[in-house]
């Protein structure tokens, strides 16, 4: 049975940490496989129960939706399993009964010998024989050879990787076709192949093949393949004898020219963790990514560790500073704490997963000029309606909060001020402008803060609103968020409840342009020009974070302004 990706919400995602092995009774829903996006980490479950038989992924692989991930044998599987094998034991005892009532088959045991002889001769008729081999189907037209994993003169297994292909959807590591010697290579780093084209030349070998059988073989047909290897040494009588040990005599070349060999590289390369798209981004900024340091989990490269690495690059000399090379974030190395005279006692502990998938995203603020906005909202009159409302809302099971009129009064603000509802191009020359309010909702959970998405706010009441952060909250502490409940947000807001404090500075969530910071509401004196007195009122302090190259400060006190008045009075909503 094939356990497939579901739906992803996005286009591929990269497999970064497999939670099975090939032998593990699984139960239905256990997590299989975490994928990581640009915007999330997701644990994807098994739709269904079984024992694995295979994993038909790697780490680092781009999986897309109704890519096999797993195959499990089912307890139906291995139950039709049993029944075959009794129904073939059945059957080869009533052939065994027919042989033994038959005199005249006694000539079948030479028979059987010389099919076993024939079988066995196989192998060895193959070992010696270089083949051409071409491309399996690769699922698209043409694909670009990202890496070649082996080089000439290596030995390989069947089914062992030796090239990795690439398209603008997934990355695909091509198996050996058969074991044997690598004989020459078709095709280079950077070529485009398709389909069916030659790509590798292998000298067979009868080595797997013929394991089984080697002890039942006679010696003759052992002492065929020994032959059959010489020849292709007569075909490069020309060439020095070290040619057929490369790999020897290029690596101490290499360490005397201090170079890497083509197989030393090609391995270097393999160790790197990176996506796909990171690896032709380095490949396009003419970056060698074993140099680079890579900042997200189990030390993957991401797209901003290439430009730091070129940034780096550009503005440090080649020798390496005294404090070490900077990390990804522009930080020195910390320094060494391991004198306790001067640090003390020291104790490390590792980061949860989603802080480490959130580091690199929060690391882009220190690259955006953010300037915070703060205001009062005098939401007196809105919290005696939410206490109206309150008791029929949960009577339905609905968490009625104001949380929920702070995002339908935000969403209504953003149609309203559509600047703020926006992204600034690459090239800093243009404002790209959401037309639908994807409203993010930061939830605090064990493992950090994650941000699940509302969308298309503008289109929904505050009953509606509050049903879906109830059921986002909840999915985001069960850890059953999906990768589209997480993507696609072009406004944010955190709220801390009744947390404490008067006020804070989100960090906006890059693109998007702005975020709105919610404390805890308190009891104000407020004064009252009619009544000529001070009134006691509750005032909830509000708290805009916002890109100051697309958002003047003039229009973020307004657009505060504007969010405070609409909590204060949510009819206006309605006009």
């Amino acid at each position: 049975m094939d356990i497939e990706a579901p739906d992803l919400g996005v286009d591929s995602a990269e497999v970064s940490e497999i939670m099975v092995e090939v032998g593990d009774v699984i139960a239905k829903d256990d997590n299989i496989v975490l994928l990581e996006s640009d915007k999330a980490s997701v644990e994807v479950p098994s739709s269904a129960a079984g024992k694995v038989t295979k994993i038909s992924v790697a780490i680092g692989d781009q999986v897309s939706e109704g890519m096999v991930l797993i195959e499990l044998e089912s307890a139906d599987d291995s139950a039709e399993s049993n029944d075959d094998n009794a129904a073939a034991e059945e059957q080869e005892s009533n052939s065994t009964d027919d042989t033994d009532a038959e005199p005249e088959s006694k000539p079948e045991p030479a028979t059987t010998e010389s099919k076993q002889s024939e079988s066995a001769a196989k192998p060895a008729a193959n070992a010696g024989k270089a083949t051409t081999h071409a491309l399996p189907d690769l699922g698209v037209d043409e694909a670009q050879v990202s890496e070649i994993m082996v080089s000439v003169g290596d030995t390989v297994s069947a089914e062992q990787s030796i090239l990795l292909i690439e398209s603008d959807k997934a990355s695909v590591e091509v198996p050996a076709p058969v074991a044997g010697k690598i004989e020459k290579i078709l095709v280079e780093a950077g070529d485009m192949v398709a389909n069916g084209q030659d790509f590798i030349v292998i000298m067979a070998s009868s080595t797997d093949d013929a394991s089984d059988s080697e002890s039942e073989a006679p010696k003759p047909q052992e002492s065929e393949p020994a032959k059959a290897e010489d020849k292709p040494a007569a075909k490069t009588s020309g060439e020095p004898k070290q040619a057929a040990k490369p790999t020897n005599t290029d690596t101490a070349a290499s360490k005397t020219e201090g170079k890497l060999t083509e197989a030393q590289v090609n391995e270097k390369l393999v160790d790197v963790y990176a996506g796909p798209a990171v690896r032709k981004l380095a490949r396009q900024l003419g970056v060698d990514i074993t140099q680079v340091n890579g900042s997200a989990l189990n030390d993957r490269i991401l797209k901003e560790d290439l430009f730091a690495h070129v940034k780096n690059s550009l503005t440090k000399q080649k020798a390496a500073p005294v404090s070490g090379n900077p990390v990804s974030s522009g930080l020195p190395k910390l320094p060494d704490m391991s004198n306790a005279e001067i640090w003390g006692e020291t104790e490390t502990q590792d980061l949860s997963r989603l802080q480490k998938v959130s580091i690199p995203q929060l690391n882009y603020n220190t690259l955006l000029p953010q300037v915070t906005q703060f205001d009062l909202s005098d939401i007196t009159e809105t919290e005696k309606l939410r206490g109206e409302l309150k008791g029929s809302m949960k009577a339905e099971g609905v968490g009625f909060t104001i949380l929920a009129f702070v995002v339908k009064a935000t969403a209504y603000a953003l149609t309203q001020h559509p600047r703020f509802n926006s992204h600034l191009s690459d090239d800093n020359t243009q404002v790209i402008l959401r037309k639908s309010v994807n409203m993010g909702i930061a939830v605090a959970t064990d493992d950090g803060l994650i941000v699940p998405v509302i969308k298309n706010v503008q289109d929904k009441g505050l009953k509606q609103i509050a049903i879906e952060i109830g059921e986002l909250a909840v999915k985001a502490r069960d850890k059953k968020l999906s990768t589209k409940d997480l993507q696609g947000a072009s406004f944010t807001i955190s709220s801390q409840g009744n947390l404490g404090g008067t006020a804070f500075t989100p960090l906006v969530n890059w693109p998007q342009v702005g975020i709105l910071g919610v404390s805890e509401a308190s009891m104000q004196p407020r004064w009252d020009a009619k009544k000529q007195s001070f009134e006691p009122r509750l005032m909830l302090p509000l708290s805009l974070s916002y890109d100051h190259r697309v958002i003047n400060g003039a229009d973020a006190a307004v657009f505060t302004r504007y969010i405070a008045t609409l909590l204060a009075d949510p009819r206006r909503i309605l006009i």
